[in-house]
């Protein structure tokens, strides 16, 4: 088992020995896109199911951009005109998602693909067919289908057709919240209760290792100590991309209203907890100990990434995996004109393909070269760059850094000499990498990192500017999430030792456990597989009645 601090489980000798609060069939810790969907999955098949939240509900999940990546021909992809399969689907997905989950589970997660994009619009949740005419991070509120990953670049396009399978919930904004608008409704039509400002501290055993509740703290809904959680919790999630220490500190206040406020509450689980409570990439010590190298990113979630989801898993003798797995969000694109230009490391060597998805590209400056990097444009680019993202073109979030990265965060040169010199790069090797890309892009030669011909730039001509960036850049963060979490059994999400045990009556979802998107970041599979292993888990609890065949008494530390 990875080293996670775990907070202690309450053991008792039987469930009789308690006085429970109340009664549920399922328990949901943690209320977003994969509790939800499981408490929806779960009610429909007849059982009682309470959902607990430490704060409003929605999690990361309702601050994403609400893009759910499907394929194997959904009703969009074909009214769009584009041919796709699940065999297709699995041999983009099987490059992205390397050996995080098994083969067959990444199968079933591609077949069962069309199937969840209409079980979501049973719940409310529309789609609709438009594609933007050029690739992007995230499209305009005019699109909602699109190249969420890197489909269509040279390396990955040989194993599998490209088809755009980034479906984005339709809604004006960032399309996270309208998804989870409406998964959260439907919960409710289907009778699901949550309790919000509610947290789960300890888990509740019994004599037989099962888990059997929850040991939960709420504040009185409607009090004066609630309205003072809630205005710092929605204070600090606002100021969180802009002043993330100040951010800290109001969420350290709306945690101290909890202790002194909080009223316990002990809630039976008949059938079993589900523990979907997000990841840990605000819990900075966690971070240090799993994944330094990652530090210095700007943590990208919610309040209740911190974690605490995880370690109550860890309290009951789950184990955990991919700690180590975080990824870093370094988009050039848009604009297009960025993604054209050249990034080199520290030592002026070429990184990767600039075409690849953000999260690829945050992969290789960080992993493979040392969090250093400079993207090297002439002026040429840069002015297309400037019409590229004039105002009603691009996302605000998406103008803005271009602007501030060009006005603060670049270095001008008329020689590259000087521009080597005031980069501290190594001259010799910064125009070698320079005078190979521009061969290749006057078609002399074949680029080495098999970028497309249409996306190379010659940059002969200067002036030339370099942009920082590198990992630490203070002018231009680079969003981080984490990827690992509880192990899981693959086919009822049941949470498992160290030994590949399940443990009776624990389940997880979401960013709490390993799934499909624990491997490498793609925009839309995160949610997908919230989606997934959220309603895999409720199907094994409404449909089994006892507990795992291979569970066995474990001895308690």
């Amino acid at each position: 088992m990875e080293n996670v601090q775990a907070s202690s489980a309450l053991r008792v000798s039987s469930a009789a020995q308690i006085d429970w609060s109340e009664r549920c069939g399922l328990l949901v810790v943690g209320f977003g896109a994969a509790g939800a969907s499981a408490a929806i999955e779960a009610a429909e098949r007849g059982l009682r199911v309470l959902a607990l939240d430490r704060y409003a509900g929605g999690g990361a999940s309702a601050l994403s951009g609400g893009v759910v990546y499907a394929g194997g021909g959904t009703p969009y992809q074909q009214q769009a005109g584009y041919q796709d399969s699940p065999e297709a689907m699995f041999a983009y997905l099987r490059q992205e998602v390397g050996d995080a989950v098994s083969e067959a589970t990444l199968r079933d997660f591609c077949q069962r693909s069309c199937e969840q994009l209409a079980w979501l619009e049973r719940q409310g949740v529309a789609f609709e067919a438009s594609v933007p005419p050029h690739k992007t991070s995230y499209p305009s509120d005019q699109y909602y289908l699109y190249y969420s990953g890197n489909e269509t670049v040279a390396d990955y396009a040989r194993h599998a057709s490209p088809a755009p399978r980034g479906h984005r919930a339709k809604g004006r904004g960032m399309s996270g919240a309208v998804l989870y608008a409406a998964l959260a409704a439907s919960a409710q039509r289907a009778g699901v209760r949550l309790y919000s400002q509610c947290q789960a501290r300890r888990l509740i055993l019994d004599a037989n290792d099962r888990v059997i509740g929850v040991e939960a703290w709420q504040l009185a809904a409607g009090s004066a100590a609630a309205h003072r959680h809630a205005r710092l919790s929605r204070w600090a999630q606002a100021l969180h991309m802009y002043a993330p220490a100040l951010a800290e500190r109001l969420r350290t206040r709306a945690r101290k209203i909890e202790q002194a406020h909080a009223e316990r509450r002990l809630i039976r689980a008949e059938r079993g907890v589900l523990l979907s409570a997000g990841g840990f990439v605000l819990n900075r010590e966690m971070v240090q100990r799993h994944a330094p190298a990652y530090l210095a990113g700007l943590p990208l979630g919610s309040a209740g990434c911190d974690g605490s989801g995880i370690c109550l898993g860890l309290s009951a003798g789950g184990s955990t995996a991919r700690m180590d797995r975080i990824s870093a969000w370094r988009f050039i694109n848009p604009p297009q004109a960025w993604a054209r230009g050249l990034v080199v490391n520290a030592f002026g060597q070429r990184c990767c393909n600039e075409e690849v998805y953000g999260a690829k590209l945050g992969h290789a400056m960080v992993e493979e070269h040392g969090g250093r990097a400079f993207l090297i444009l002439n002026r040429d680019l840069v002015c297309k760059a400037l019409r590229q993202v004039g105002p009603g073109r691009v996302w605000q979030f998406q103008r803005l850094p271009v602007l501030l990265n060009l006005l603060c965060n670049s270095k001008r040169a008329g020689t590259l000499e000087r521009l080597a010199a005031r980069c501290g790069l190594p001259e010799r090797e910064f125009r070698a990498s320079l005078e190979a890309y521009n061969a290749a892009a006057r078609g002399e030669c074949v680029d080495a990192f098999g970028k497309s011909p249409a996306m190379l730039s010659d940059l002969s001509k200067g002036p030339w500017y370099a942009l920082d960036l590198s990992f630490a850049c203070r002018l231009f963060p680079c969003p981080t999430i984490s990827l690992g979490g509880l192990r899981v059994c693959e086919t009822s999400g049941h949470v498992l030792d160290d030994n590949g045990v399940a443990i009776a009556g624990l389940y997880s979802a979401g960013r709490n456990a390993v799934g499909v998107a624990s491997n490498l970041y793609v925009s839309g599979l995160s949610l997908a597989d919230c989606i997934y292993s959220g309603r895999r888990a409720a199907v094994h609890m409404a449909t089994t009645t006892t507990r795992p065949a291979q569970q066995t008494k474990r001895r308690t530390t």
